[in-house]
């Protein structure tokens, strides 16, 4: 697992902070905009926590997608969701429509929104910045080679490092490596990289259990 370094620990320290104080904002000003617009007590003490809910889902979510490309969009639909009903209720709390108002009631969410955001990059920084500490030997190195013998290796070599990757990308996500994921950790190519999930997702079916 990556070690996040002092600056990141900070940032998210930070990030989480400005949660923590958006969330006690927002649920004071989503309980009374809820009252505001007919909600009973029940439901308006209700409204606040599932706006905020929602939040810590999708943050959590694209926390956890942040090496993918193809699942984020939904954590961020969720997010923006959570963020625009937020910022509805802090808006309609400003005790006067005037630009000055409004921009210390949009402040909490719109702070949040941007907070996420740039801990989500910096995360996706780091984790661009580990995958290329340790490379195995390149396509272009293993066609370099002089020996048919060698490059066999060198191959062999890319495929026992692929297979690792892709059980360690089970354990932790519960499901294969894409080949998108080999490409960026192999220094490969595209065509490899689908070669070796191939590879991969044939060796598996084939080990894989029966039914009796």
């Amino acid at each position: 697992m990556t070690r996040l370094d002092p600056s990141l620990r900070f940032q998210s320290a930070c990030t989480l902070l400005v949660a923590l104080g958006a969330a006690d904002i927002s649920y004071r000003h989503g309980r009374a905009f809820a009252l505001r617009f007919s909600a009973d007590p029940a439901t308006a003490a209700l409204w606040p926590l599932i706006v905020d809910g929602l939040l810590i889902i999708a943050t959590i979510e694209l926390w956890k997608t942040r090496q993918h490309t193809t699942g984020q969009w939904k954590a961020w639909l969720s997010f923006s969701l959570g963020i625009a009903l937020s910022l509805c209720a802090n808006v309609a709390s400003a005790p006067h429509l005037n630009p000055l108002a409004i921009a210390v009631a949009a402040n909490p969410p719109l702070a949040l929104l941007l907070a996420v955001e740039l801990l989500n990059h910096a995360l996706k920084r780091q984790h661009d910045d580990s995958t290329t500490e340790y490379q195995p030997r390149s396509l272009s190195t293993i066609r370099d080679s002089t020996s048919n013998d060698e490059r066999q290796a060198c191959l062999h070599s890319l495929e026992r490092e692929a297979f690792r990757l892709d059980a360690e990308h089970r354990l932790t996500h519960q499901r294969p490596i894409s080949a998108d994921t080999l490409r960026r950790h192999l220094g490969i190519g595209s065509h490899r990289a689908r070669t070796l999930t191939r590879q991969i997702r044939e060796q598996h079916r084939l080990t894989r259990p029966t039914a009796a």
